[in-house]
C-alpha cells in the first residue's frame, strides 16, 4: 500500500531522529490518510485521501 494522498500526492518525508547524545537515526513522517468514499467519475469508490483535502473541499464525498 503506498500511503499517499489520491488527491494531492503527498506522500511520507524523511529525516533523522535526534538523541541527546547528537546521534542520528533515519525515520519518516506519514501524512495524516483517512479513506473515505469519494465520487469519482460519478461512481462512488473508497480512495485515501489527507485530511488537508477533506478539510479544504478538494473531493465531494459520496452520500
Amino acid at each position: 500500500m503506498a500511503r499517499t494522498c489520491n488527491v494531492c500526492g503527498k506522500g511520507p518525508i524523511t529525516g533523522n531522529n535526534v538523541s541527546h547524545a547528537n546521534n542520528r537515526k533515519k525515520r519518516r513522517w506519514y501524512p495524516n490518510l483517512q479513506t473515505v468514499r469519494v465520487l469519482v467519475e460519478g461512481a462512488p469508490r473508497r480512495v485515501q485521501v489527507c485530511t488537508q483535502c477533506i478539510k479544504s473541499n478538494r473531493v465531494k464525498k459520496a452520500v
